[in-house]
């Protein structure tokens, strides 16, 4: 993959992060909201505002599967990896990334990969642990960006539409991909979440997608679990997203966003992550 120089010129970001169990008895999903450079990492709060003129932000949802609580511990494992590499990372993108972002992206996904198969093969309570990842990395003027599993990043351009930049890692992925389904039949398909690749377990490999966006005022971006879109429809989450009033002042438009799905369906939990750009 090409090298990508960072243009200079910072940006100010606005994030909101928020999860549910839904109808579940646990919550199996994990986020992160993350400020670092070159020295330190700060974990930040459901809800911020921040420039990156001089410190990257890290934004990720981590969906755990396993038996009894082992699902709840590979999420958390996937966020605290994320906390201690990243910033190991910072002098790469301050001199534009010219080690190239996607070894950096396949290197993480590599050391969460191998801590989740650690721990679950010591006890007996996380055996067959994993966990979906999704990882948004913003730097000035780009927007690299890292996957595996089946939740979602989405781009919603200040210039209109929606992208879903992530790939899920089901058949039924595949078959909407190539146009073989579309997305009604995709969200009612008996095998949607039959997971072909995983953090953790027993995969034995780690291939995530790994890719890089340029981004501008207005832009908006979207990282959720799979119990968000198994609620809303990618119009919907448009819809809401666009809307004039939905970013009202001290109102977490993540938490709104979750409502929504829980509301409509809630059979599972539900995490997402709106980063606007402002």
């Amino acid at each position: 993959m090409n090298q990508i120089h960072a243009p200079s010129t910072p940006t100010t970001l606005q994030w909101f992060g928020h999860s549910d169990r839904g109808k579940r008895s646990n919550n199996e999903d994990s986020f992160l909201c993350l400020r670092f450079d070159a020295h330190e990492v700060h974990r930040l709060g459901k809800m911020g505002e921040g420039s990156n003129a001089a410190t990257d932000f890290a934004f990720a949802v981590s969906d755990g599967m396993g038996g009894a609580r082992a699902g709840e511990y590979a999420s958390r494992i996937a966020m605290d990896k994320i906390t201690t590499l990243l910033p190991r990372s910072f002098q790469q993108s301050a001199v534009g990334l010219e080690t190239g972002f996607a070894d950096v992206m396949e290197e993480l996904f590599d050391q969460v990969h191998k801590a989740l198969t650690y721990v679950g093969g010591s006890y007996e309570e996380t055996d067959g642990m994993e966990a979906t990842l999704s990882l948004c990395w913003f730097t000035p003027g780009w927007m690299f960006y890292g996957h595996v599993g089946d939740s979602r990043i989405y781009s919603f351009p200040a210039s209109g539409g929606i992208k879903q930049l992530s790939h899920d890692d089901t058949h039924v992925g595949w078959l909407r991909r190539n146009g073989q389904i579309n997305e009604r039949e995709a969200r009612t398909h008996p095998r949607r979440n039959v997971l072909q690749k995983a953090l953790g377990a027993g995969n034995q490999f780690v291939d995530p997608q790994v890719g890089a966006v340029s981004y501008e005022l207005g832009d908006t971006f979207l990282l959720c679990s799979d119990g968000l879109t198994e609620g809303l429809y990618d119009h919907s989450m448009e819809d809401f997203l666009r809307s004039p009033d939905f970013f009202a002042a001290d109102v977490n438009a993540a938490e709104r966003l979750v409502a929504e799905a829980v509301q409509r369906d809630g059979r599972d939990n539900t995490t997402a992550v709106v980063v606007r750009v402002v």
